[in-house]
Parts: structure tokens; C-alpha cells; sequence
């Protein structure tokens, strides 16, 4: 195993802190908390984006898959929940497994979890052009990338303001949601026992059935559809008692985002008007056809603001990873001092224009592609993030106050295998893409990283933290 992370003794490290550097201020509760995630899973831009392309592939079985997705997620969300309250850092998945796991595991996640705050928000980004149509034509990368440079500048203002920012967005976006669900269930075209049929229309016009596994091969983003519910534990260190209240953030978003999501799947599945038109996954279209041209531009306009909103939540929640990994010295000093400094209003400004800018840019990079590599980065992470939890009770760790899951340690274990199976059902092509930068950063662990142990990715509990008590 690699080596594990010690206490830092403070006067081996002979470079001093950036100028400007401060710790991030504790201004939100579980609501605010819960308000920011749910934005950042955005379930209803993820529905409206994402999901078509799994009923273009999986066809009835979307929803069987999604729900599935769902069920591993629970078992996700609790290894999140016991070490995101055993190691409250906004440096999230990669803080927690360094301290579990040791130093390289920890920096591959970190690897694996930006790629991921890298990509995802581009992939919902692009989706606005297609919802602005009622209103306004825009080529989709264009869309996209004003998107990104808009939330860039709001993830420049306090999160306090932009936890109601994104309040009033997201109430617009379950509205959406809710929409489609009542007129998907009052259209109804075929029974409850179509979920389960597996089939998806042909290019030929004719039925093809959906194999087992094609599922467990969709498995992979239907693990991204509800993704977002992790990244609460990046704002760990801007919760109110994070001991309790990151477990109640992520569980909480968990459970409301899978019911906004899955509720209108099943509801589209049922009212589609026929297996051709399911498979197409023009949603817009089909609540045009079951209502009229006017709610269906509303529910276009509200999916608009909901992909803004997204934009927004996940540029500010990414910029707290790269701040964390600049204060935990991951890159040279000259690189530190810069994306670790924060702004007049306490947000870290430069890692949330490194963000929000390379975001705008991967808008003119193939979708699928974008796809393929999340999915992939997603499972690993889940993976890595499972066994640190599989280690959380060792040692000292095991008398920590913290949340502990239930079912512990068949649960990680059980995790453990499903996500390594998914894992290897992934097309090549996305598994090189992805082990190829996973190479890359562990070439730069073992030649500059790990030769500066003493100096250089040096992952840490801000100290108010490491006594801070559960209640």
C-alpha cells in the first residue's frame, strides 16, 4: 500500500502560506447545503440532457437501469456520508481516501474527480441551445460555452447569495420535472409491465431487445444522472457542523434527486406515443403532443434556467476541489499561491476561473466522447472512494466521532465488486482515454509528487475540524 498520510509538522514546510490565503467561512445549514447540491445533481437539466441518450440506447429499460443506478447510489452515499463527516475538507473524495488509503489513492481520485468537475458541467452546458429553441436558435457549443462563462462569473459571489440564486432556479426545474411527469402518466400508452420489457426501437423500424449487458454497460451513466448528490462533501468546510450536517446534505439530495428524476422516466416511458418515439428522446416534443405549443415552451424555458443553474452550483462546488488541492500543495508553489487565493467576497476567484473557463472550451469537444470518459471517471472514483471506506474503522479512525453507515463492511465490499464489474463492461476506447490521464498523473506522482513527501501533496483536516464534536 502506499504510504499513509501523517499529522503535518508545520515547521518542515519552509514555504509560507500565499498572501491572501484564508480559510473558507461557514455560512450555510443543511437547507442551503441541500439547495446547492440538488443544483449541482440538477435533475431536472439531467433528464432533459442525459436521460434521452440512455432512452436512445436502453429504450423501456431506461428506467429500470436509472432505478438500479439508484439503489447502488444508496450504498454510495453512505461511504460518502461516514467519511465525509470523519474528514470534513472541501477537498472531497480525494481528502478522504488520501487520509484511508494512502497518498497515490488519494491523488488518482483527485485525478478522477477532476476530470469529472471538468467535464460535467460542459455535457449539461450544451444541452441549453436545444431549450432555448422556442425562443431563440444558438449552435448548441456556443450555448454551451456562454453557459460556462456566465456561471464563472456568479461563482465569483458569496455562496450565501448564491445558495437563494439557486433556490429559485431549481424550484423552477422541479416544476419542469413535475410537468412532464402529469402529462406523461395522464397520456398513458402502454401498462406498468412495459418497464421491464427491455426493448428499444431498431434502425430499421423494428423492435431490438435490450440485453442485460447493455444495462449493466448503462450502468456507467446512469451512475452520473444522480452524481451530483457527492459533491455536498466539497462544501464541507462551508457547513454548519459538517459532523452532522454533510451526512444529512447528501442523503437528503440523494433521495430527492432520484424521485425527480425516475418519477418523470417512468412517466415518459408509459406515455411515449409509440417505441419510436421513446427511443428518439425528444422530450420537448413529446410534452408539445400532449399538451400544447405554449407548456412546452414553458417547460423548455425552465429547463434553460435549471442548465444555468446547474452551471452555476457545479462551478462553485469544482473550484473548492482546486482550491483544496493547491492548499494541500499538489502542484508547485508558484501554482499554490495562485489558485489558493480567495476573492472580496471569500470565494476562491482564481481556481473558480480554471474552472469555468477550460469548461467553455470542452463545449467544442465531442459529446460522446465527454460521456464515455465521465462515465468511466465516475466508476473509478465511486470505486477508490469504497475502498477508503472499506479502511474507515482502522486504527484511530474506528473511536472518530462520526456518522457510521449500517451494514458495514458488506456494504463497501458489495460496492466494491458491482463497480469493478460495470467497470470493465465500459467501451475501450473511453477506459484508454481514461487510464491514459490516470497514467499521466501517476507519472507525475512518482516524479515530482512522491520525492517531495515532506513538502508536496500534503492533505489536511483544517484544525477547527479535527475537534469539532457530532453535535
Amino acid at each position: 500500500m502506499t504510504d499513509t498520510l501523517r499529522p503535518v509538522d508545520t515547521a518542515a514546510l519552509p514555504e509560507a502560506p500565499a498572501a491572501g490565503t484564508r480559510k473558507l467561512k461557514r455560512s450555510i445549514g443543511v437547507v442551503g447545503g441541500t439547495l446547492l447540491t440538488l443544483s449541482c445533481v440538477t435533475p431536472a437539466s439531467t433528464l432533459f440532457v442525459v436521460v434521452p441518450d440512455l432512452f436512445g440506447s436502453l429504450g423501456t429499460a431506461t428506467a429500470l437501469t436509472i432505478a438500479i443506478g439508484s439503489l447502488l447510489c444508496i450504498a454510495v452515499a453512505f461511504c460518502y456520508s461516514e467519511l465525509g463527516t470523519l474528514i470534513p475538507s472541501a477537498g472531497g473524495e480525494y481528502a478522504m481516501v488520501s487520509t484511508m488509503a494512502g497518498r497515490l489513492a488519494g491523488w488518482l481520485v483527485f485525478v478522477l474527480s477532476l476530470l469529472v468537475v471538468m467535464i460535467v458541467p460542459p455535457v449539461i452546458a450544451m444541452g441549453t441551445a436545444d431549450y432555448l429553441a422556442p425562443v431563440i436558435h444558438l449552435d448548441p457549443s456556443l450555448a454551451g460555452a456562454g453557459v460556462m462563462l456566465l456561471a464563472t462569473l456568479a461563482g465569483l459571489l458569496d455562496l450565501r447569495a448564491n445558495a437563494w440564486i439557486t433556490g429559485v432556479f431549481l424550484v423552477l426545474e422541479v416544476i419542469a420535472a413535475a410537468v412532464v411527469a402529469v402529462l406523461g402518466f395522464t397520456h398513458a400508452e402502454r401498462g406498468a409491465g412495459s418497464l421491464v420489457s427491455m426493448q428499444v426501437a431498431g434502425p430499421s423500424g423494428g423492435t431490438d431487445t435490450v440485453t442485460a449487458m447493455l444495462v449493466v454497460s448503462g450502468l456507467a451513466i446512469a451512475l452520473f444522472v444522480t452524481q451530483g448528490f457527492s459533491t455536498a462533501v466539497y462544501l464541507s468546510e462551508e457547513l454548519e457542523n459538517p459532523r452532522r450536517n454533510v451526512a444529512r446534505t447528501v442523503l437528503a439530495t440523494l433521495a430527492i434527486s432520484s424521485v425527480i428524476i425516475l418519477v418523470p422516466v417512468v412517466a415518459i416511458t408509459l406515455g411515449a406515443s409509440d417505441l419510436s418515439e421513446l427511443t428518439g428522446g425528444d422530450i420537448s416534443a413529446m410534452v408539445t403532443a400532449w399538451s400544447n405549443s405554449a407548456v412546452g415552451t414553458f417547460v423548455s424555458l425552465c429547463v434553460a434556467l435549471a442548465i444555468i443553474n446547474a452551471g452555476i452550483v457545479m462551478v462553485i462546488q469544482n473550484s473548492r476541489v482546486l482550491f483544496a488541492s493547491a492548499r494541500d500543495k499538489a502542484w508547485p508553489q508558484p501554482v499554490n499561491n495562485v489558485f489558493s487565493r480567495l476573492g472580496r467576497f471569500g470565494s476562491p476567484w482564481v481556481a473558480t476561473l480554471a474552472v469555468g473557463i477550460p469548461g467553455a472550451a470542452l463545449c467544442f469537444v465531442n459529446l460522446d466522447t465527454l460521456y464515455g470518459v465521465t462515465g468511466v471517471s465516475v466508476t473509478g472514483m465511486y470505486l477508490l472512494v469504497a475502498v477508503a471506506a472499506l479502511l474507515a474503522r482502522r486504527g484511530a479512525h474506528r473511536h472518530t466521532p462520526a456518522w457510521r453507515m449500517p451494514l458495514w463492511p458488506a456494504m463497501p465490499v458489495l460496492l466494491i465488486g458491482v463497480l469493478a464489474y460495470i467497470l470493465s463492461e465500459q467501451e475501450t476506447q473511453y477506459l484508454l482515454w481514461t487510464g491514459g490521464i490516470t497514467a499521466a498523473a501517476t507519472l507525475y506522482w512518482a516524479l515530482y509528487l512522491r520525492p517531495r513527501k515532506d513538502t508536496r501533496w500534503l492533505v489536511e483536516i483544517p484544525e477547527d475540524e479535527r475537534v469539532q464534536g457530532l453535535s
